[in-house]
């Protein structure tokens, strides 16, 4: 079968490295060239030193369509400026990891639209979509925790999400509040009820559940404001998302259960777990880990992901995968960190 060519542009940081190493091992993939300009003539092990005797390729500050598709690894802005500069072959197809095409209001692109690239929510579109907007980390984590509720109307109350990052999150130039000193030991929360993501998870469970936005002159924001109260906290860990979701349900344990397995049946990396979960289950795998528990009129939805797998590159690759008629688990058969 012929290789699948990949250009990336934003090779140099943390997306773009995760993207690197699951693409050098990928089966039906050629890395045709990873974009750098600060780091152009540079082994990429050099900068993604877990690489080293993976492969020799190099870091080059050229561009050019002669590949099948383009990995957009860039600051939020950025591609859109990117795509504004830089004359793209109409065969190849984009797949961007910046929150710059989510919305839609904003995912025109020369004539077309970008699809907004959750798998579980969007699969059949995907195989068909020339471009591709890869959703947002903590957009993936709780999207995935709702999906099977709004797929059947079943989010009628008031929705509250706590979900903790980790550093990876705040992308690899370092802040303030990125530094280990800082970081190591720490705990704290950040946007509580305006983190940006709401925007596109409102839109996703909108389209499932008709009506889920209120309807109103105001913001996109204010309006998934007032559906979904979301406070983000800054956890003292490196890598991966958990999230503790409750709402209002009037139905039993159980039948959330078979709700969210039915819905999650043919999805191979969104996992139903029984059992209680933690976030080494997920870290370094493209897993989504679910569980569920009902406490009084109250249900408990837990979810653990890999913020740069699932919830970025990894996603990315999956993404891939179904735009060119690859298994959807290909190159992505990743195993956890354990202890």
């Amino acid at each position: 079968m012929k290789k699948v060519k990949v250009g990336i542009v934003g090779s140099a940081g943390y997306t773009g490295g995760e993207l690197l190493r699951v693409l050098v091992y990928h089966p039906n993939v050629e890395i045709i060239f990873a974009n750098s300009a600060s780091n152009a003539g540079k082994k990429v092990y050099e900068v993604h030193n877990d690489l080293l005797g993976d492969t020799e390729l190099e870091f080059s500050s050229d561009f050019h369509s002669h590949i099948d598709v383009l990995f957009l690894c860039v600051g939020h802005g950025d591609a859109h400026k990117f795509l504004e500069q830089n004359e793209v072959s109409p065969h190849v197809k984009i797949i961007d990891l910046s929150q710059d095409y989510r919305l839609q209001a904003t995912k025109n692109y020369k004539g077309d639209s970008f699809l907004y690239g959750l798998p579980e929510l969007n699969r059949s579109a995907i195989r068909s979509a020339q471009y591709v907007a890869n959703p947002g980390c903590f957009a993936t984590n709780i999207q995935l925790a709702l999906l099977p509720l709004a797929s059947v109307g079943l989010l009628q109350s008031q929705i509250h999400v706590t979900a903790t990052t980790g550093s990876t999150g705040a992308g690899q130039r370092p802040t303030v509040t990125s530094h280990f000193s800082w970081r190591s030991g720490n705990l704290s929360a950040y946007k509580a009820f305006e983190h940006q993501h709401l925007q596109e998870i409102s839109e996703s469970l909108n389209q499932l559940q008709d009506g889920f936005l209120p309807e109103s002159s105001r913001s996109l924001m204010e309006r998934a404001a007032e559906r979904i109260n979301f406070v983000p906290l800054r956890g003292a860990f490196p890598r991966g998302i958990f999230s503790s979701i409750y709402l209002d349900y009037a139905l039993t344990e159980e039948e959330a259960y078979q709700l969210y397995i039915s819905y999650y049946e043919s999805h191979p990396f969104t996992i139903v777990s029984r059992e209680n979960i933690d976030l080494k289950q997920v870290v370094n795998t493209n897993k989504s880990i679910i569980h569920l528990e009902k406490h009084g009129d109250k249900l408990l939805i837990l979810n653990a992901t890999d913020n740069l797998l699932k919830g970025a590159s990894g996603q990315a690759v999956q993404n891939m995968n179904l735009m060119f008629g690859l298994d959807e688990r290909a190159g992505l058969n990743l195993k956890p960190q354990g202890f």
